[in-house]
């Protein structure tokens, strides 16, 4: 008996969806295969009517931190919550974390949307996962661009700031210090062990393999410049040079800086971004 209680309960734990994959308050959970046969996942809220956002999260984070955007977007937009691969309640897959594969996933999440257009928030890597769809799909199904807080190849090159680029041998560790390095606004203790077990969910190989991308820095600045859709660039002062070269460089590209704000900036100063990005799109989108 006591041999068969214990495989129920571990039948319950096993089959029990994780809280990356528990829908957050107005959204709704959905899933779709690519074709490498990885089932992905991403949240969905507001009028399927209106034009598409689709929001890209950055190195290991789950969708969920967009939470204060999804809340604020879905009044007026559709919003699209993505979970890259092995990323909140995607799929661990047995491969794939390089440029062109999460690229590859961005345009099948596109084309089983079914929407014609789509902005894309991409932050941090989402950044590099972007431009890399892009770079080989083309932009096509691209409305807009929001670039969060990341080197999109421009000069000057960025000078490493944090942890992230002194990465150590203990995984566990590093998420540790890293995950509230990223927030110049304390969050709770619940809020920051919850991003963190989100974020160790990542196989440690595979965690490495996505900061290690093997293309140059052309890469990214040339994927950027083979599109004219609007861009919004938002960063903090070390990639100031950047967005004011980018300005100058790339017609149709608008620049934000946040001074004051960490990594996750749209997590610290969400009504600032939440508005500069409302104004952007009802300028440059839906005035189209």
């Amino acid at each position: 008996m006591k041999l068969l209680a214990y495989a129920l309960v571990l039948a319950c734990i096993l089959t029990a969806p994780s809280a990356s994959a528990q829908s957050l308050p107005g959204t709704t959970d959905h899933y779709f295969t690519t074709s490498d046969n990885v089932r992905l996942h991403y949240d969905e809220a507001g009028p399927k009517s209106a034009p598409t956002i689709v929001l890209v999260p950055g190195w290991t984070i789950p969708a969920w931190i967009f939470a204060p955007q999804i809340r604020a977007f879905s009044a007026h937009y559709h919003v699209i919550a993505f979970d890259p691969r092995a990323q909140g309640a995607s799929q661990i897959a047995p491969g794939g974390y390089n440029q062109d594969r999460r690229g590859q996933d961005i345009a099948e999440l596109i084309t089983h949307l079914g929407t014609p257009k789509v902005t894309i928030i991409g932050w941090s890597l989402g950044v590099l996962d972007t431009l890399a769809y892009i770079h080989n799909s083309g932009d096509s199904h691209i409305a807009a661009l929001v670039l969060v807080d990341n080197s999109v190849g421009e000069n000057p090159p960025p000078t490493p700031v944090g942890q992230h680029h002194h990465y150590p041998t203990e995984h566990a560790a590093f998420m540790h210090a890293f995950i509230p390095g990223m927030f110049r606004t304390p969050q709770s203790p619940a809020y920051l062990n919850r991003l963190i077990n989100a974020c160790l969910r990542v196989p440690a190989n595979d965690a490495r393999a996505l900061l290690a991308y093997p293309v140059p820095r052309t890469y990214w600045r040339d994927a950027l410049f083979s599109t004219s859709v609007p861009v919004l660039y938002v960063v903090r002062p070390h990639l100031n040079g950047q967005a004011q070269n980018l300005a100058l460089d790339r017609p149709n590209s608008q620049t934000a800086l946040f001074p004051k704000a960490g990594h996750a900036l749209f997590v610290d100063e969400p009504a600032k971004f939440n508005t500069l990005v409302m104004n952007f799109l009802k300028t440059k989108v839906l005035s189209r």
